[in-house]
């Protein structure tokens, strides 16, 4: 693989940017400043204290809302802590569902401890075998843009681990009121389906 060149904010922001109606899913933690730093929006829905989940609930998103784009950005710890979802979405196919991975090899909301993708585990080669049509590793920017494009209109499900620095950026908080983001992206997905 080429040299680990990717920045966690210049990875969310290129994949963001120009986004449409896409509904977004973010893990919790870093992946969720990542997202509000590229700019919040009423169809970002952010998880507080839901390790482990946003990939289940971004394929519950998926089903029930078909014709509408979903990506889940999620960091390596919490994919690891859910790896099951990654079979149960294979089993499923949503053709509107994309993962991206932001992966840096460490466990950031407690430390930066080193992760099981530091050791080796190929998360998009676990996506591959749960049959996900498209799961990649990526790690430079012509790769990125390639996968740009594959989270927002390839047939999915679609699977990017992408690996990036393990940096410390400053924290940008998204709103934290559950109930608040609940409502307003029920409130921006109810104008988007009229």
């Amino acid at each position: 693989m080429a040299e680990v060149i990717l920045h966690r904010r210049e990875v969310v922001r290129r994949v963001l940017d120009d986004r449409g109606d896409l509904l977004v899913v973010t893990g919790l933690g870093a992946p969720a400043y990542d997202v509000a730093a590229a700019g919040d929006h009423a169809l970002n829905f952010y998880l507080w204290g839901a390790m482990g989940s946003a990939a289940m609930i971004g394929l519950g998103l998926a089903l029930a809302k078909p014709k509408l784009r979903v990506l889940v950005v999620t960091g390596d710890g919490e994919m690891l802590m859910g790896i099951g979802s990654l079979a149960t979405i294979g089993v499923k196919q949503p053709g509107n569902l994309g993962i991206l991975v932001l992966d840096n090899r460490r466990y950031g909301e407690t430390g930066m401890q080193p992760s099981h993708t530091d050791s080796g585990v190929d998360i998009a080669a676990v996506a591959a075998a749960c049959r996900f049509p498209v799961a990649r590793r990526i790690s430079t920017l012509a790769e990125l843009d390639d996968a740009r494009g594959l989270l927002h209109s390839t047939q999915g499900p679609v699977f990017i681990q992408a690996v990036v620095e393990p940096e410390s950026v400053p924290r940008v908080l998204p709103p934290r009121d559950g109930n608040e983001i609940r409502l307003r992206f029920a409130q921006a997905l109810d104008r988007i389906e009229r």
